[in-house]
């Protein structure tokens, strides 16, 4: 498991307040309703991020994420991977979500980062030009994944993902990457490092690796205070990838 109930996500270099973030419904392709979470800042803004969990689903770790996103000034879309097998039960602590990871797609998953992404697209009052996912142990696999899902991305950020869950598509790849690793994981970094070659060597596009040599797996957590520089320096990562890629695509 990656992060507990416990769990808050550091706080952002705030650029402008959030409004209060809501539940959501949203539509996959195939007609499944899936459980998310939306937030957005209060000013202008012109990127959106899909918000990808751990195995346990949408809970308020990242629901709390979206809302940080809002405040660094970024229009954010948390979502659940587990509509077509648990309905839109909400996922505490008591839900079984090892049973419903069995049964996960990745074609399931493009298909509902995909409905997110429509959904931020169309925002009333709001022209997003830039869109990003960004995930956390699974979830950072399956954002990586969606840089071959042929959504538009600008870019595709993981934390501590496993590459072998992003392998298959790597020839596909065209926004770029960024891959936040802790020292202290139990993927090897050197696995990490691989396949970001790989993807650079395959696919010709961007993937930057930043290693952070002390931090354990969910490091990315305001209750480690050790953690705390880390955390800081992966916000400003987080950021300024968002920020040149925007410009990039504009």
């Amino acid at each position: 498991m990656c992060f507990g109930d416990d769990a808050r996500p550091p706080l952002p270099p705030v650029r402008g307040g959030a409004v209060a973030g809501d539940d959501m419904v949203l539509t996959s392709a195939d007609g499944t309703e899936l459980l998310a979470f939306h937030a957005h800042p209060r000013g202008p803004s012109a990127t959106g991020v899909v918000v990808l969990p751990d195995i346990r689903g949408l809970f308020g770790f990242y629901k709390e994420l979206a809302q940080r996103f809002a405040e660094a000034g970024v229009h954010a879309v948390a979502i659940d991977y587990f509509g077509r097998t648990a309905g839109l039960t909400p996922r505490d602590a008591d839900f079984a979500f090892r049973d419903h990871v069995a049964q996960m797609e990745p074609a399931n998953v493009a298909a509902d980062v995909g409905a997110a992404l429509a959904w931020l697209r169309a925002l009333p009052g709001a022209t997003i030009t830039s869109t990003y996912t960004i995930g956390f142990c699974l979830g950072g696999a399956l954002s990586w994944r969606q840089s071959a899902a042929g959504h538009g991305l600008a870019g595709c950020i993981g934390f501590y993902g496993r590459p072998d869950r992003a392998a298959d598509v790597v020839a596909g790849m065209a926004a770029p990457l960024l891959l936040l690793a802790a020292g202290r994981d139990h993927t090897p970094v050197a696995d990490v490092e691989a396949f970001a070659a790989g993807v650079r060597a395959t696919a010709g596009v961007e993937a930057d690796v930043h290693v952070y040599p002390e931090a354990e797996h969910s490091f990315f957590d305001r209750k480690f205070a050790e953690f705390g520089d880390e955390c800081d320096d992966a916000w400003h990562r987080m950021l300024d990838f968002m920020a040149r890629h925007g410009a990039a695509g504009a």
